[in-house]
């Protein structure tokens, strides 16, 4: 077996950094290690110094934002100037983190309201949860470190992760940057397991308070159903998101919506505009004028401030998603642009119109640069068919008409429907969560550090005193 693993560029091919595997070994010394520092309540990072520690981290990253944007976009393939944004938000969300816990507090539980309540007070307060594992994704790779690790840190948790092997990186980059903020190295471990049996084996350990999983439905409902007992989780998994599109739409603001959210990271965004139910005879149209703008779009290196939509982050992901596009049109749908499979890994922004509803890519998330926009009767048959799948996340609606726009807010199935916006839209603070196959609890930085908390109550009697 290989003891280390060469990270490669997703454009090119070219060495980024070769980061040691961890065996056995060191994985049962990292659960050891964080779950002594959690069973030591001596040594638990005060409030205070969590607070210092998570300040002096939003310094290093500001300072750094640059290198760590360009350090993602070789890895991840994103594009520079949408690594750059993301670069900032994760900074932003490490002050995020700080007003939360800065302004955290339990709670008073009105128990004097019986006789057998009388003469006691009770109250709350918040404690870590125990030791966080976090697995991550590579689509964002400092920004949903930061949603997890950070978290975890600032819940008082200590936390253990394990990164994307497609983008460790920018992951072993941020640990060591927290380290030197002055977080103590046991409190946060990167690890890098050697096999799927070792990352398995450290999710399900007993040791583990909570695991935070960002990733593909079917690894994420298969290491839960493996937890051990007691183990709270919260799971991020995907969408084929729906976007539906009333008659009466802006329809200049919608193409420019759309462009964005259905080919922003080559469409590898779990809530990428992936369909676009259209009413009626403006289906057509709109399709024609995106494929037109989606022709236009910029394709290439992703470090390159030029370059609009980058490489997908796996040649086998490219040649999934070719295939998927090919048994559409073998299927009925249209395919409005030339171009498919170009060089450096990469595809070109690709709209279908009308595929058979059949299709893997109206059924699935093809998490890939490709948008179908279907052609629909009425308001009702749009939402008929966006609520026709197992899975719901994030949703949007274009109109003019907010009477339409609370009949899709009442009717879709979705956690968020965004009105006049597309459905990738997201800030760090409001709740993310995937329902029915798409994931379990909440997310967003604020709900996860509570989900990584719980709040201990103590009930006095004062009549004893």
């Amino acid at each position: 077996m290989t003891t280390s693993l060469k990270v490669t560029s997703p454009y090119d091919g070219s060495l980024l950094e070769e980061i040691p595997f961890s065996d056995g070994t060191v994985i049962e010394q990292a659960l050891e290690t964080a779950y002594g520092c959690y069973r030591n309540r001596q040594a638990w990072v005060p409030l205070h110094e969590r607070v210092a520690i998570l300040e002096r981290l939003t310094q290093l990253m500001t300072e750094r934002c640059d290198a760590l944007a360009l350090q993602a976009a070789r890895e991840g393939g994103k594009p520079l100037v949408d690594s750059i944004v993301e670069a900032k938000r994760a900074a932003d969300g490490i002050k995020l983190a700080i007003e939360t816990i800065r302004t955290e507090a339990g709670e008073v539980v009105p128990i004097n309201g019986t006789p057998a309540g009388a003469q006691r007070v009770a109250f709350t307060q918040k404690e870590p949860i125990g030791v966080v594992v976090a697995v991550s994704a590579f689509n964002h790779p400092l920004n949903l470190i930061v949603h997890q690790v950070a978290a975890a840190v600032a819940a008082g948790c200590p936390v253990i992760v394990k990164p994307a092997e497609d983008t460790p990186i920018s992951c072993k980059a941020f640990v060591e940057m927290l380290h030197e903020a002055g977080l103590p190295k046991p409190w946060c471990q990167f690890v890098l397991p050697e096999s799927l049996q070792l990352a398995e084996r450290l999710v399900t350990d007993q040791r583990v308070g909570f695991f935070s999983f960002i990733g593909s439905a079917k690894v994420g409902w298969m290491l839960r159903s493996k937890l051990a007992p007691g183990t709270r989780c919260a799971l991020e998994h995907g969408g084929v998101a729906p976007l539906i599109l009333a008659e009466d739409a802006d329809i200049d603001k919608a193409l420019a919506s759309v462009l964005k959210a259905g080919f922003y990271h080559a469409g590898q965004v779990c809530v990428s505009v992936q369909r676009v139910l259209a009413e009626g005879s403006i289906a057509e149209e709109f399709s024609q004028r995106l494929a037109q703008l989606a022709d236009g779009l910029k394709v290439g290196d992703p470090a390159s401030l030029e370059t609009e939509v980058g490489p997908l982050i796996r040649p086998a992901e490219m040649e999934r998603v070719a295939s998927w596009v090919d048994e559409a049109v073998t299927e009925g749908g249209q395919r409005l642009n030339d171009g498919g499979r170009l060089d450096n890994n990469c595809y070109s922004p690709t709209v279908i119109y009308n595929p058979s509803h059949s299709s893997k890519v109206s059924q699935q998330e093809i998490f890939g640069p490709v948008v179908c926009v279907y052609q629909s009767d009425s308001l009702e048959s749009a939402l008929q068919q966006a609520n026709g799948l197992p899975y719901a996340f994030q949703a949007a609606v274009f109109t003019r008409d907010i009477d339409k726009a609370m009949m899709v807010y009442r009717n879709i199935d979705a956690s968020a429907v965004m009105v006049n916006d597309h459905t990738a839209f997201r800030v760090d603070g409001m709740p993310f969560a995937g329902l029915r196959q798409s994931g379990l609890g909440v997310g967003g930085i604020p709900h996860t550090i509570r989900d990584m908390q719980i709040e201990k109550m103590l009930v006095l009697n004062s009549a004893q005193l």
